[in-house]
């Protein structure tokens, strides 16, 4: 098995053309690092192949999974899974999607660049059922705009 410092160099290593990996965290890996994920890969899935995990995984809310099949993207098969899970692979960008992620995580010893947006937990909204799944739609929407702006331009990062 390899050590992360040959990981890190393979990753290095790597040719042109190659999509570059993020990770999407956050603390249950439910909702917000899921939506992430199938977002990126939608959008950008030629240049990057985005995972996902949580500090604390739960199971892929059924109100995530419908507001990201509304707009085209199958995130039903999708599960969720443990920070444990990534600790011995490379990404060249990690994201934490909650402030509650990146205080438990302020590093993640094999990314390479770190970045963080705060996106409010749809979940801990009350209401009727519509309304409920208008705050998903709402933060899929943000998380949709901020990776459009961030990921567009693949020299940004």
């Amino acid at each position: 098995m390899e050590d992360k410092g040959e990981t890190r160099a393979k990753a290095a290593r790597s040719k042109e053309g190659e999509r570059k990996k993020v990770l999407f965290i956050c603390i249950h890996n439910s909702i917000r690092s899921q939506m992430a994920e199938g977002l990126l890969n939608h959008l950008y899935g030629e240049r990057y192949e985005a995972f996902s995990a949580g500090l604390k995984p739960g199971i892929v809310h059924p109100s995530a999974i419908e507001v990201m099949a509304e707009i085209g993207i199958d995130i039903g098969h999708n599960r969720s899974k443990s920070i444990e899970e990534m600790f011995d692979h490379y990404f060249d960008v990690v994201v934490t999607v909650c402030d509650r992620a990146k205080e438990a995580c302020p590093i993640y010893p094999g990314g390479s660049k770190l970045l963080h947006q705060d996106f409010e937990d749809p979940s801990s909204f009350a209401g009727t059922l519509e309304d409920v799944l208008e705050s998903f739609r709402r933060v899929r929407d943000q998380i949709r705009s901020w990776i459009e702006h961030t990921f567009a331009d693949e020299n940004m990062l």
